[in-house]
């Protein structure tokens, strides 16, 4: 099964209160999961690979490894870290980077591609993640 997932993070400060988010549509672009995670105070870049993380794994958990992904970020460093054209040098990004690309390796086939934060699926996932974080801040 072909499988459309999209990703974003967020950080409120850099770092600051920070959420990930994703969400997954199957081939005809329809729905099928999505999650937003407040992180604590975090760097932008943990958001972002932690939402990554996030999807992979729970699509490996709800859907198996019988897919393919083709996984979408606005976040060109994270792609092209994951894509091995940029190095990773934070310690902690290098263990999310090799989970992430751990878990792509079982699938059946894994894409990392950038797409502009203006692509109406990360947008969606952007306005979730301000959603969220707005109603912590207003909650403090």
């Amino acid at each position: 099964m072909k499988l459309y997932v999209y990703t974003d993070g967020a950080s409120r400060g850099n770092p600051g209160i920070s959420a990930s988010g994703f969400a997954v549509y199957d081939a005809n672009h329809r729905l099928v999961n999505s999650k937003v995670v407040y992180n604590g105070i975090k760097t932008n870049n943990f958001a972002e690979y932690n939402a990554m993380l996030l999807a992979l794994q729970e699509i490996e958990s709800s859907m198996g490894y019988k897919n393919v992904i083709f996984a979408y970020s606005d976040s060109e460093l994270l792609v092209r870290q994951l894509n091995r054209i940029y190095r990773t040098k934070d310690d902690n990004l290098k263990v999310m980077n090799a989970r992430i690309r751990e878990l792509a390796s079982k699938f059946d086939g894994c894409i990392f591609r950038n797409l502009p934060r203006e692509n109406v699926y990360i947008s969606r996932v952007d306005r979730e993640l301000n959603k969220f974080l707005d109603n912590i801040k207003n909650n403090d």
